[in-house]
C-alpha cells in the first residue's frame, strides 16, 4: 500500500514541480525584461534631460542653425513622451540621434564652440550617457531573447502556452549619437 501512494506521488509529484518550476522560470524572466526596460527608460531620460543643455549651449554660438536646433529640440520632446511599444521609441529615439548627429556636424562649423569647456563637458557626458544607453539596450536585448527562448522552446512552450505567456518585448535598437570625446587641440602641444 504504501510503495502504491509512493509510486502515486511521483507520478503526480515530479510533473508537478516541474510545472511550477518552469512558470516561476518564466515569471522571472518576464520580470527581467520588465524591469531591464525600466533601465533603459532611465537611459534615455538622462540623454533627454541633456539635450537641452546642449542645445542651449549650441544656440549661442550658432544662432543661425534655428531649423537644426528647433528639429533636435521636437525629437527630443518627442522622444520623452512616448511610451508607446518598443518599436514605436526605437524609430523615435533613431530620429532623435540622427537629429543629433546632424547638430554634432553643424558644432565643426564653429571653432569657438568646440573649445567651449562647457560644451565638451556636455558632449563628454552624451558620450558617457549613450555609453550607457548601450549597456542597458544589450542587457534589455538579452532578457528578451531569453524570455522569448523560454516561451518558445520545447518543452518549456507548453507550459507558458497554458498559463498564457507570450513573448513580451522587442529588441531595441538606437545607434549612439556619438561615440567618442573629442579631441580639442588648442596649439600647445
Amino acid at each position: 500500500m504504501i510503495a502504491i501512494l509512493i509510486a502515486i506521488a511521483v507520478v503526480v509529484g515530479l510533473p508537478a514541480l516541474y510545472v511550477l518550476g518552469q512558470y516561476n522560470a518564466l515569471v522571472s524572466l518576464r520580470n527581467y525584461v520588465r524591469v531591464s526596460w525600466s533601465d533603459v527608460d532611465v537611459e534615455l531620460e538622462r540623454r533627454y534631460d541633456l539635450i537641452p543643455n546642449l542645445v542651449s549651449t549650441v544656440k549661442g554660438y550658432a544662432t543661425h542653425e534655428r531649423e537644426v536646433l528647433e528639429r533636435v529640440t521636437e525629437l527630443r520632446n518627442q522622444c520623452a513622451a512616448n511610451n508607446g511599444p518598443v518599436a514605436d521609441q526605437s524609430r523615435d529615439e533613431t530620429q532623435l540621434v540622427d537629429a543629433l548627429k546632424q547638430l554634432l556636424v553643424v558644432v565643426e562649423n564653429y571653432p569657438q564652440l568646440k573649445a567651449d569647456q562647457n560644451f565638451l563637458q556636455l558632449q563628454k557626458e552624451l558620450v558617457n550617457t549613450e555609453d550607457r544607453i548601450q549597456a542597458a539596450r544589450r542587457f534589455y536585448n538579452g532578457n528578451v531573447r531569453d524570455y522569448r527562448n523560454k516561451c518558445e522552446t520545447f518543452p518549456s512552450n507548453l507550459i507558458a502556452n497554458m498559463f498564457g505567456f507570450k513573448p513580451e518585448g522587442d529588441f531595441f535598437s538606437v545607434p549612439p549619437s556619438v561615440r567618442d570625446v573629442p579631441n580639442v587641440d588648442f596649439g600647445t602641444s
